[in-house]
């Protein structure tokens, strides 16, 4: 199934499964059967919701969260795979060999031609700048070197653009100056290099089409708006989703700069920068797991707690920092959903005794005392990680710190071995 196509069918039944949860029209098939009727089902565990904590912001996850009802769960088609090895002539060389990544692919052509693929079907294939164009290619994203006059709406990627040096690249951005916590993007966008574009949902078409914008990179929430990539495709934009938020291991999600290095020509500044990552991994890794537990939590306006459910990608960051994610079997592993929403005494009665607490600060900016928790909900100031003073919380920068994911495993591993916490970059202590 062609990308686009693929793209289509997910689209189209995901509103179909929003409308009928809304009681719009008539029955609708729920996200899991309309999907397996149009492309192969997800492969479960990652997947952001509408915090993506670490994650994103409210306007950069995939999912729609549940809110005290239900909620729309999403599945994507299964591994890419490397496709074909012979298209339009081109003579197959090789493929990238990944570590974690298991949402793209990267397969390279004699003459500098460079085809990438994603989870859902598109393929972008990448020509030399003196090259010609094969012939006979369908469905196929054509992109020339050098790849430039992006529209990246998926925010947390910016920081993987700034990690390679190519901020340059990007021209039209999801996200208003104020919203960016990338210095080299405020930079960009405070001298005019970089413009706001609208974001995901409303898109300045006039602005996108006039700069000549050559691909639009979206989260999962373009899936809610599938009007946009019909308009965006007509007007000869391609678009792209990126899925990094659904990689199963943390490092995967790290992995994916060099599906980007590979797109900007840039493969070996993108290995170098992830085995730096993976290296830090590593030095943790091998050292003693502490057993402590963990609650990873945010408290949202209603009152509701928002926790990770166990198979995201968060509680794996847990483990490998050497702790335990306090709910162990929280959730349905072969959910896309990666947060669950319960009542606080719920959450009272599963983490109470926790014997740490990490608020998650992403969505309302986070709090700066312990006292501000205890405002947003009282029945904390039982849990034992409160009187023993082990209380946390991550900056609320963290959605958009793509490339930081080692540090912050580093940062949770000082929090449990009470060594280093004067280091820390992503995490603080609540006093």
């Amino acid at each position: 199934m062609s990308g686009r196509k693929g793209r289509k069918i997910v689209c189209c039944f995901l509103l179909a499964g929003l409308l009928g949860l809304l009681g719009c029209g008539g029955p609708a098939a729920g996200p899991r059967e309309a999907v397996s009727q149009g492309i192969a089902g997800g492969t479960g565990g990652q997947g952001g919701t509408v915090s993506e904590g670490f994650n994103s912001s409210i306007e950069e996850q995939g999912h729609i969260s549940e809110s005290g009802g239900a909620g729309v769960q999403e599945s994507v088609p299964e591994n890419p795979g490397t496709g074909e090895k012979e298209i339009g002539g081109l003579v197959y060389k090789g493929s990238m060999d990944l570590q974690y990544a298991e949402n793209f692919a990267v397969d390279y052509y004699e003459g500098g031609y460079t085809m990438l693929s994603v989870k859902d079907g598109t393929r972008i294939l990448v020509i030399p700048e003196d090259g010609e164009t094969p012939a006979g290619l369908e469905d196929v994203i054509l992109l020339q070197r050098p790849v430039e006059k992006l529209y990246l709406v998926a925010s947390a990627v910016m920081d993987m653009f700034d990690a390679l040096g190519a901020v340059d690249t990007v021209t039209l951005s999801g996200q208003k100056a104020d919203g960016w916590y990338i210095d080299a993007a405020k930079k960009a966008m405070a001298e005019g290099h970089m413009l706001y574009a609208g974001k995901y949902n409303q898109p300045d078409y006039e602005r996108i089409v006039s700069e000549g914008c050559t691909l639009a990179i979206e989260n999962m929430m373009i899936s809610h708006s599938p009007e946009v990539i019909e308009m965006l495709e007509d007007f000869g934009i391609p678009v792209m989703i990126e899925y990094s938020s659904y990689e199963s291991h943390p490092l995967g999600r790290v992995e994916w700069i060099r599906f980007f290095g590979a797109l900007l020509g840039k493969e070996e500044e993108a290995k170098e920068i992830f085995e730096r990552q993976t290296e830090v991994l590593e030095e943790i890794a091998s050292q003693e797991q502490t057993d402590k537990t963990v609650a990873f939590f945010y408290i949202t306006s209603n009152g509701l707690v928002q926790v990770r459910q166990s198979s995201d990608y968060v509680p794996k960051m847990i483990e490998l920092a050497g702790g335990r994610y306090i709910f162990d079997q929280l959730g349905d592993p072969d959910s896309a959903r990666s947060t669950l929403n319960m009542q606080a005494e719920e959450f009272y009665n599963g983490a109470k005794d926790a014997d740490f607490i990490i608020y998650n600060s992403s969505i309302d900016g986070g709090v700066a005392s312990v006292e501000e928790l205890l405002d947003k909900c009282v029945l904390l100031e039982d849990f034992k990680a409160v009187q023993e003073g082990n209380v946390w919380c991550t900056t609320n920068d963290m959605y958009q710190q793509s490339m930081s994911i080692g540090y912050l495993i580093e940062d949770m591993h000082k929090m449990l071995t009470g060594e280093g916490e004067e280091d820390m970059t992503f995490l603080f202590r609540l006093e």
